[in-house]
């Protein structure tokens, strides 16, 4: 747990003042926040006022997981880059700019998937987990791996004009855990029922307010101060201006023992073709089709050559592709990609693969 160590120098009292002049929070509460060793799962959208306010906050080690580049759509939301920064790998520009804010924290860059093989070690050297990433797969691994290493999970989610905040799995004074994700959500949503923001869309200034949540639950449990998320699901939409918060309890048929193929059980696990096995592919001369399921103006502002065919036009198009030939899919990231994929198995293409990392995953 969170170690009481090290001392606060004189910078950082004056840094912190508005800090020590709350009584609740004070030295002792400040003290804790230096102390502690808070791991952020996603730089995005939520990601970035999550990080930007732990910094600012003073919370003295701060992990970064993300292991995706800034791409020009990103910055309608994700306001801790600039244009300056496209292209730039988000983790390792995140981890820069919050020195710059605040250079008594420490940043730990981890440049890479959160994934069954290294989520349970990573877990291991943080006090507490903030889940901001944009994926069912990522959201039941974090959940699972927060409870099977007893760690806290402060979660956000956006889509459209909604967002959600709570804190699973956190330990009371008996010592007894707050429900999980799980307890609410025992299974994931069927592929393709709930859209991501590059399909679905997303104020740009939700991931704000949302991602601020998550960080004001991250500090309170941390420093030790009022009343959390814990057992309880916050939901705010921000075209109506109205909020509600659900109590969860704890389900008993909900069992985690171990960790699993998240991408199987949320039914996102489809062909995928590696980008070292697409460079063969292209050298070898051998004949397929590259297919881009972006949509128009992503298209317009980079692409691959590939044939535009955008996702969201997929069911009436479909019936028109040929299903003798090869296939190769990509997006931005390879979610869509995957979708796409899913959707040409379902309709008897054989020979289909999804770019594994997408436009992103070739720069």
């Amino acid at each position: 747990m969170i170690n009481t160590d090290s001392d606060l120098g004189e910078d950082e009292r004056r840094r912190y003042a508005r800090h020590f002049a709350l009584p609740e929070l004070g030295e002792a509460g400040q003290q804790r926040l230096k102390n502690a060793r808070v791991l952020c799962i996603g730089a995005g959208g939520l990601g970035s006022p999550l990080l930007l306010y732990l910094a600012a906050a003073g919370v003295g080690t701060i992990g970064i997981c993300d292991f995706d580049t800034v791409d020009e759509s990103n910055l309608q939301r994700q306001v801790l880059f600039t244009a300056a920064d496209t292209g730039k790998g988000k983790a390792v520009t995140a981890a820069k700019k919050l020195r710059a804010l605040n250079p008594y924290i420490k940043t730990i860059i981890h440049r890479e998937k959160l994934s069954a093989e290294n989520a349970l070690a990573l877990f291991e050297s943080y006090d507490l987990i903030a889940d901001g990433s944009d994926n069912f797969p990522t959201r039941y691994l974090a959940n699972d791996a927060a409870v099977l290493t007893d760690k806290p999970l402060v979660f956000g989610a956006v889509s459209r004009f909604e967002g959600q905040v709570s804190v699973f799995n956190l330990s009371n004074a008996a010592g007894e855990r707050s429900p999980h994700y799980r307890d609410l959500f025992p299974q994931p949503p069927a592929p393709g029922a709930v859209l991501n923001c590059a399909e679905a869309g997303v104020l740009g200034v939700l991931p704000g307010i949302i991602g601020s949540m998550m960080a004001s639950e991250v500090i309170k449990i941390v420093s030790g101060i009022g009343e959390t998320l814990a057992g309880k699901f916050f939901m705010f939409d921000a075209a109506s201006f109205t909020s509600r918060t659900l109590k969860i309890r704890k389900n008993p048929d909900v069992k985690i023992t171990e960790l699993i193929d998240y991408e199987l059980f949320c039914g996102e696990k489809v062909p995928e073709i590696s980008r070292a096995e697409f460079a063969k592919l292209q050298k070898s001369g051998a004949s397929f089709r590259l297919i881009d399921v972006r949509e128009k103006e992503e298209y317009e502002r980079e692409n691959m050559g590939g044939e535009l065919l955008p996702l969201s036009a997929f069911p009436k198009i479909l019936d028109d592709l040929p299903q003798g030939e090869k296939y190769v899919v990509h997006c931005q990231s390879g979610k869509r990609s995957r979708e796409a994929v899913r959707m040409m198995r379902e309709a008897g293409f054989a020979e289909v693969e999804s770019l594994v990392g997408g436009l992103s995953g070739m720069k």
